[in-house]
């Protein structure tokens, strides 16, 4: 029997237009579609055995995610909403968030109250159950700074299960969820572990740096990096609403200490930072960029004019031309530099494995 009530099982429906469902904007249809409210609904669908490991694809926001060919497994949009707040000694501050919620509303909420430590998160899009599966990061911050703990229905034995920081084994993008447990966990909460005063304050990236003089903030707070990093998000990334996008398309590149200084001998002007004993990361972007492939279009495809790490649809593209025109620039930039891009989006759909895109 399907419902609407907290332990109902929810409707099935068929031929669902997936379009408004992805920031890319790329159209694409559900064979089925379905959608939680809670943890109750999850595991009703569960024991009606409607949930399946290899026949399910999670949706979040829709904003990490390229839809390319035919959507055969069951797409479930987690709709799982609140937020909770505990106090903690030391002026320490539980806040925990139903994967749902919005990520952005989320680190918003946190700044308002004066909690913090996700401030450089904010105008990331997607939900917060999603944020934990990719471990978001952005100017000098990364979720598992951050990250306490989540909740997950365990799709193989049914159960809800817990994962502490160290159980995620979390990496650059990447996470035990994107790896040996990739798709058999729906993640119903996170837990996150922020600060009041004094706030620790990540300024390390040269464009926050260089607003925050621009304004002439010499001491910044959790506001102040926050409304920089909005504003510097806004001016270098298009509004998915006006120009499809999935942010950006591929991860930025993580180079031996030897490969960057080959790199570093041809380009000098090559920017690079830290990514852990004996690595160097280097941006994407950049390398897209001196491969001559900013601004640049082709039909409904393109680079985006400010950003060329953002891979835009300006209108009626496939998911399936999408990836044709990664991978020429992927090809390109492997051609010029000798280093692989790897996509940071999820590809779904029949064409993801027919695609001559490297995905690893």
């Amino acid at each position: 029997m399907s419902g609407t009530g907290k332990g109902s099982v929810p409707e099935i429906r068929k031929g669902i237009d997936l379009t408004p469902w992805n920031t890319m904007s790329v159209k694409a249809v559900a064979e089925r579609f379905t959608s939680v409210q809670n943890s109750e609904q999850l595991l009703a669908l569960h024991r009606k055995g409607e949930l399946r490991i290899g026949d399910l694809f999670v949706l979040g926001g829709g904003s990490n995610v390229l839809f390319a060919g035919r959507v055969d497994p069951l797409v479930l949009k987690v709709e799982i909403g609140g937020l909770e707040q505990i106090e903690l000694e030391n002026g320490a501050v539980h806040l925990r968030a139903g994967a749902g919620v919005n990520w952005h509303s989320l680190v918003t909420h946190a700044v308002r109250r004066g909690l913090g430590g996700i401030e450089n998160l904010a105008l990331i899009p997607g939900t917060a159950g999603a944020a934990p599966i990719q471990n978001i990061g952005a100017y000098g911050v990364e979720l598992d700074d951050r990250f306490v703990s989540l909740e997950a229905l365990d799709l193989e034995s049914g159960s809800m299960c817990r994962f502490e920081r160290s159980d995620c084994r979390f990496g650059y993008r990447d996470s035990l969820f994107k790896r040996s447990g990739r798709g058999r966990y729906v993640v119903t909460s996170i837990t996150l572990r922020l600060d009041r005063e004094p706030h620790i304050i990540r300024r390390g990236y040269r464009a926050l740096d260089d607003w925050l003089q621009e304004q002439k903030l010499e001491n910044p707070g959790i506001e102040d990096i926050y409304d920089a990093v909005v504003a510097i998000r806004s001016s270098k990334l298009p509004d998915p609403k006006e120009l499809g996008n999935a942010g950006s398309f591929f991860k930025n590149p993580i180079l031996s200490e030897a490969d960057w200084s080959e790199l570093k001998a041809h380009y000098e002007d090559v920017p690079g930072w830290p990514a852990g004993e004996g690595q160097i990361k280097v941006p994407a972007g950049w390398l897209i960029e001196k491969a001559g492939w900013k601004g640049r279009r082709e039909g409904s495809v393109g680079t985006y004019n400010k950003q060329a790490l953002v891979v835009v649809n300006h209108g009626g593209a496939t998911g399936e031309e999408v990836l044709q025109f990664a991978s020429r620039i992927q090809n390109h930039v492997r051609e010029k530099f000798a280093i692989d891009l790897v996509p940071e989006v999820n590809i779904i759909g029949s064409m993801a494995g027919q695609s001559e895109l490297k995905t690893s």
